[in-house]
C-alpha cells in the first residue's frame, strides 16, 4: 500500500487483452473506464500482437499491461458510459483485491465483453496481474496471476513498467521478471509491438526487423520555412491538390503539414494564423483528393488548439517539436482526443534551442534520459505508450557533432531501457549539417547529402524518414529496407 496526496493507494498491474472487433479501440475505452472508476492508470505497456493459446482457432491478439493506482476507499460505477442499458448502481469497495476484481469485470460487461469459449474469443479481456506485493487466494482470483511466469505475453509488456521488480515475497537474490522473461523460449511467431494510426493506415509494428520504412512529406504552409518557405500557399487549393498527388505517387505515406516555422530564430505566427493556414488544407486533401484517402496527415505544431483544430479536420498524428513542453495543454489534449503523438526532442525554443547544445554526458544518454522524462510526462497526462511516436530531434539544440552521433547510434538509442518498442522518425531533410558537411549553401541542393542520412536513418531502425525530396528519399529508402530490414 501507498500514500498519494495523504491518501492510502493500492498499486496493481492489469493485464489487456483483446481478439474482437476493433481491438485498440476495445482496448483504449477499458483505460477510459478505470479511470472514470477512480482506478488510475499511471502508465501503459505498448501492445504487442501475438498469436492465441490453448484455442488457436481465433483471431490474433493485442495485448498488454497497465500499472493502476486505485484509492483505498472510492465508488465504482458499474454501468459505464459506451451506451450500456445498464442503470447505473454506485458500489463502495475498499478495493481490496475482490473489489478491483469486481471493477474489471463490470467493466468487461459494460463494453459487452461475452465468454462463450473458455479462452476462446474476447472483445476485452482484463485480469489482475499483481496487487501492491500480496499473495491471495479465492475461488475467483489468485494474485500474482497463477501463469504469468509461463506466458510470454504477459511477461513481455509487464518487464516494460517493472523489469527489474521481483514477485512478491522473493529474495532479493531471486529471479526478476526480466529473468523470468528471458528464461522463457522464444515465441514464435515473434510478438510484434503495434502503434495504431488510423483505420485506413497500416499499424506500424516498430520491432518487425522485416518492416517498411514510411516517407513523410514535408508540406509547410509558411513564408519563412527554412528549405521551402513560400512554396505552398495555403489558399491555392489547386496547388496543393497536384503537390499532394505528387507527393503519394512517388511514395509518400505520410503528409506532414505545418503553419508555423520552427527554423532556429524563427518568429511565432501565433495560433490563429496556424488554424488559417492548415485546417482549409487538411480538409480539402480529406475533402476532395481521393488519392489520400488511405494516407495519414501530421500536423506539424507545438500548440495544443492547432493540433486539435487540425485533428478535427482530419489530421491523424500529433508532430509536436516540443514534446509538450511549450504548451502545457498539448499532452493533455493529445490523451483526450485519442491521437498518436511524435515526440520530438528539443531543448528550449527554437529561437533559443541554438544556445543549449552541451551534453556533458554525451549526447546519446542526454537525449534518451530527457526523452524518457517527456513519456513520463505524457503518460501522466494519459496518453497511452501505443500512442506515442519518438524522434531524437536533428538539428534541434544539436552541433554538427551531435547530429552525426545520433545518425551514427540510433540503434543505441532506440534500444535505451524506457525508449524500446517505440516507433522513431527521423528528420534530417536538407539540415543545416549536411550543408556545413558538403559546402552546399542552398538548402534545396541538398539532396545527395539528404540521401546519405536517410539511408542511415534506415540503417539504425527508423520507422518514418520526414523529407523534403519525395521521388528521390523514397528510392533510398526502399533501397536501404531491401539491405536492411530482412
Amino acid at each position: 500500500m501507498n500514500v498519494q496526496d495523504g491518501i492510502q493507494t493500492h498499486r496493481a498491474f492489469i493485464a489487456l487483452g483483446s481478439n474482437v472487433g476493433d481491438r485498440v479501440e476495445m482496448i483504449e475505452k477499458a483505460c477510459l473506464e478505470l479511470d472514470r472508476a477512480g482506478i488510475k492508470v499511471k502508465r501503459t505497456s505498448s501492445l504487442f500482437e501475438t498469436t492465441p493459446m490453448y484455442v488457436l482457432d481465433q483471431g490474433t491478439f493485442l495485448n498488454g499491461v497497465c500499472e493502476v493506482i486505485s484509492p483505498k476507499n472510492t465508488l465504482l460505477s458499474s454501468s459505464l458510459l459506451f451506451g450500456s442499458n445498464v442503470n447505473s448502481q454506485k458500489v463502495e469497495t475498499t478495493l481490496a483485491p475482490m473489489g478491483l476484481l469486481d471493477a474489471l469485470q463490470s467493466i468487461e460487461n459494460t463494453l459487452g465483453r461475452m465468454k462463450l469459449i473458455d479462452k476462446g474469443p474476447r472483445s476485452i479481456d482484463l485480469d489482475i496481474l499483481l496487487y501492491d506485493q500480496e499473495i491471495f487466494s479465492h475461488e475467483r482470483l489468485n494474485v500474482p496471476h497463477n501463469l504469468m511466469l509461463e506466458r510470454d505475453f504477459v511477461l513481455r509488456p509487464l518487464c516494460q513498467l517493472i523489469p527489474h521488480e521481483r514477485p512478491p515475497q522473493s529474495e532479493k537474490n531471486s529471479k526478476t521478471y526480466m529473468d523470468y522473461l528471458k528464461a522463457l523460449p522464444p515465441p514464435e511467431p515473434t510478438p510484434y509491438s503495434t502503434t495504431p494510426i488510423s483505420p485506413s493506415f497500416p499499424t506500424i509494428y516498430a520491432t518487425d526487423p522485416k518492416r517498411n520504412t514510411h516517407v513523410m512529406a514535408i508540406m509547410n504552409l509558411t513564408p519563412d520555412s527554412f528549405s521551402d518557405g513560400g512554396k505552398h500557399v495555403p489558399s491555392d487549393m489547386t496547388y496543393i491538390t497536384e503537390t499532394v498527388r505528387d507527393f503519394i505517387a512517388h511514395g509518400a505515406t505520410i503528409i506532414d503539414i505545418g503553419g508555423e516555422s520552427t527554423r532556429p530564430g524563427s518568429t511565432p505566427v501565433g495560433a490563429e494564423e496556424e488554424i488559417a493556414r492548415v485546417v482549409p488544407a487538411i480538409k480539402h486533401i480529406r475533402t476532395s483528393i481521393p488519392e489520400a484517402s488511405k494516407i495519414a496527415i501530421s500536423i506539424d505544431t507545438y500548440r495544443a488548439s492547432v493540433a486539435e483544430a487540425a485533428c478535427a479536420a482530419g489530421a491523424d498524428i500529433i508532430n509536436d517539436v516540443s514534446a509538450g513542453t511549450l504548451d502545457p495543454e498539448m499532452l493533455p489534449t493529445a490523451a483526450r482526443i485519442g491521437k498518436s503523438i511524435i515526440l520530438m526532442h528539443m531543448r528550449g525554443t527554437p529561437q533559443t534551442m541554438t544556445q543549449l547544445t552541451d551534453y556533458p554526458n554525451g549526447v546519446i544518454p542526454s537525449v534518451a534520459a530527457e526523452l524518457r522524462e517527456r513519456i513520463e510526462a505524457a503518460e501522466e497526462a494519459g496518453v497511452r505508450r501505443w500512442r506515442i511516436i519518438l524522434d531524437p530531434g536533428l538539428g534541434f539544440a544539436k552541433t554538427q557533432p551531435e547530429d552525426l552521433e545520433i545518425l551514427r547510434d540510433l540503434s543505441r538509442l532506440r534500444e535505451t531501457e524506457g525508449l524500446d518498442c517505440f516507433p522513431w522518425l527521423m528528420g534530417p531533410s536538407r539540415k543545416r549539417f549536411i550543408g556545413h558537411i558538403t559546402g552546399v549553401k542552398t538548402p534545396r541542393e541538398r539532396v545527395w547529402g539528404t540521401a546519405a542520412t536517410v539511408s542511415a536513418s534506415v540503417a539504425g531502425g527508423a520507422d518514418i524518414v520526414r523529407v523534403h525530396d519525395v521521388h528521390e528519399m523514397w528510392q533510398v529508402a526502399k533501397v536501404a529496407d531491401a539491405i536492411h530490414r530482412v
